[in-house]
């Protein structure tokens, strides 16, 4: 090793957060996300004694509150770990590309390619930074496409998750290599088709029960729901929840150690722990 060039640390550097929640932050994410399980799962969780049909006449609004709710911890979120410049610059850039990736396999047998984009970009910048960037993502994708409808708020929470698991998965600072690829593209083939489940079950509740035996009986017992609820997932969305997991794991495969290392390079060089200062006239040297 020549002199002067430094040497390289013995373990890789703990890194750095554009966002980190705050227990405020974790608070209100908690409040939201238990109105989002609640607003997902209210078929198995009200009796059928209940008056479950007069919730079809209440959507809209359920949905307009949790927007307000998931908007709000965005907002939390931001505003309480002050968030800079620079992590704004990289929500917007990875915001961009993913909404971009969404309309090429629109339609077309679950071909979703912004799915692995926000698996990387969730593990690299943590879950912080990734639920921000799966809610704008979505949001932006749908106005994108013109995807804007009562279902988009349901799509933000459950894409907001979706990257914010990738942000919590172990090993963030030590496990490299083929190793992390390979629990990456496991996360994204599971949470691809978990994401398909819980965008099954916000739609599910309002189809036609006279239609289908595989639509939402009010008047069903928890357990025979369930069993519907099954069928009518195998039976309308495993084709395209198929495509998009092995869309997602081929992506991470073969981009996936390119990708980690062009955003863990971006992350280095963005700096976002480091406080953005500005000289005054007349600090800077003469000439």
């Amino acid at each position: 090793m020549t002199a002067g060039t430094p040497k390289p640390p013995a373990h890789p550097a703990r890194r750095a957060r554009a966002i980190r929640l705050g227990p405020r932050s974790v608070a209100a994410l908690a409040l939201v996300s238990a109105v989002g399980v609640a607003g997902f799962g209210w078929p198995f969780l009200a009796p059928p004694a209940s008056q479950v049909n007069a919730h079809a006449q209440d959507a809209p609004w359920l949905f307009a509150g949790l927007l307000v709710l998931l908007v709000a911890v965005v907002a939390a979120t931001i505003s309480e770990s002050g968030l800079g410049p620079k992590a704004v610059a990289m929500v917007g850039v990875l915001a961009a590309s993913g909404a971009a990736l969404r309309p090429i396999g629109a339609g077309t047998a679950g071909l979703e390619p912004m799915f692995f984009l926000m698996v990387l970009s969730g593990r690299v910048l943590g879950p912080g930074f990734g639920f921000v960037l799966g809610s704008v993502t979505m949001f932006a994708s749908a106005l994108l496409t013109g995807g804007v409808g009562p279902w988009m708020p349901f799509q933000m929470l459950a894409m907001g998750w979706f990257t914010l698991g990738a942000g919590l998965l172990p090993g963030p600072d030590r496990l490299r290599g083929r190793g992390e690829v390979a629990m990456l593209a496991c996360y994204g083939f599971l949470a691809a088709f978990a994401y398909g489940t819980v965008m099954n079950m916000a739609g599910w509740p309002f189809m036609d029960s006279l239609a289908s035996g595989i639509a939402f009986d009010a008047h069903a017992a928890v357990p025979q729901n369930l069993a519907r609820f099954v069928a009518y997932c195998l039976a309308t969305s495993m084709g395209w929840d198929l495509g998009r997991a092995v869309v997602t794991v081929v992506l991470t495969v073969a981009l996936g150690p390119a990708v980690l290392r062009a955003l863990r390079r971006a992350t280095r060089r963005a700096a976002f722990e480091t406080p953005v200062t500005f000289e005054g006239p007349g600090t800077g040297t003469a000439g």
